[in-house]
């Protein structure tokens, strides 16, 4: 045996070594981060408190912003409008402590993208929180704001059957009613083959669009019965739900027979698939529209942990969505004033 071949033999495992020292310096860029976020805070506070007690105007917060570009050459990020935002910042979450909390742990850059692109508190708390949650990069938030996420998931709950409610209530806040692919740039009249490649394709890009802690396992997986060989179209692992995740794809509009397939997968992957410790397998039945009414009737009866969604080729009408948003806060409004 060469001696080079029994180095490589030999060599011990260095993984945990390279584990700890990526997560001390991750926890070092989230102490300078919260110091950051913190400063800014404590900066907003300050103008903010000088300008209510009329001791400042806004002229001052130019000479204060000139002041410290000369005294301060190096510094940066305290130009006059950033300053104001900060003022901005702090007076926009001032009196939510538990919404506040959530700014330290993300970058100045998530931050001022959620203060200026939300309309309301609760759609501001909505993005800090999945932000947090799902870890996203700056330009991933700018797409879930593109894309409505928090429109689509206010006016259109995710439908599931009772088993799933009740086995894993925390699935609820893992899927969601509707998926936008639109990075596939798919046509009109697509084939199920189209949106199965397509998927595989750009596949970092779905992982992205169904939520953190996905996993994939494989495409076309296979699935024996008696004598008969059957293909899943796409199997993912959910670390947080510890369950296997099916798709079936579907180009047209859902129909309840759709139902008896998925079904019969995930009662496979249960009893030849599924490991002792993880949870039973979840199936998502993805098409391109589906009838809300016949969703319910269909998932009403089923005794699997199963959900219906569909997926977008297109970006939805943000402004569309807005005004039905507005229609259901002043629908919720007027109900709870007839009370």
């Amino acid at each position: 045996m060469s001696k080079t071949s029994v180095m490589e033999t030999d060599q011990p495992d260095f993984s945990e070594v390279v584990h700890l020292i990526a997560a001390a310096r991750q926890h070092a860029y989230q102490a300078v981060n919260t110091t950051l976020i913190e400063l800014y805070w404590q900066v907003g506070a300050y103008i903010s408190n000088k300008i209510k007690a009329a001791e400042w105007g806004d002229g001052v917060v130019d000479a204060l912003a000139r002041h410290l570009a000369i005294t301060q050459p190096n510094l940066k990020g305290f130009t006059r409008a950033n300053l104001f935002r900060m003022r901005q910042f702090y007076e926009t979450y001032q009196d939510d402590k538990i919404v506040s909390a959530l700014l330290r742990q993300l970058p100045w850059t998530h931050n001022l993208t959620i203060l200026s692109r939300s309309k309301h508190a609760e759609e501001r708390e909505f993005y800090l929180r999945m932000a947090v949650q799902e870890k996203w990069s700056s330009r991933e938030l700018e797409r879930q704001f593109t894309t409505a996420l928090f429109e689509r998931v206010i006016l259109n709950p995710v439908k599931v059957s009772a088993v799933l409610t009740q086995t894993q209530p925390d699935a609820l806040n893992v899927f969601k009613d509707s998926y936008v692919v639109d990075f596939l740039n798919l046509q009109q009249e697509h084939s199920e083959a189209d949106l199965h490649q397509g998927l595989l394709g750009k596949l970092k890009h779905f992982l992205l669009e169904l939520g953190r802690d996905f996993c994939f396992v494989g495409s076309e997986f296979p699935v024996q019965v008696g004598k008969q060989d059957f293909a899943l179209d796409l199997l993912f692992f959910h670390r947080g739900l510890n369950a296997l995740v099916a798709i079936e794809l579907k180009v047209d509009k859902f129909q309840p027979e759709h139902l008896g397939k998925l079904n019969f997968y995930l009662e496979a992957l249960d009893r030849d698939h599924r490991k002792a410790h993880e949870n039973p397998a979840i199936g998502v039945l993805l098409c391109a529209s589906k009838d809300d009414e016949v969703v319910e009737y269909a998932l009403s009866r089923s005794l699997s942990p199963a959900m219906i969604a569909e997926y977008q080729t297109q970006l939805p009408d943000k402004k569309l969505l807005q005004a039905k948003l507005h229609e259901f806060y002043m629908l919720n409004l007027a109900q709870g004033a007839g009370e």
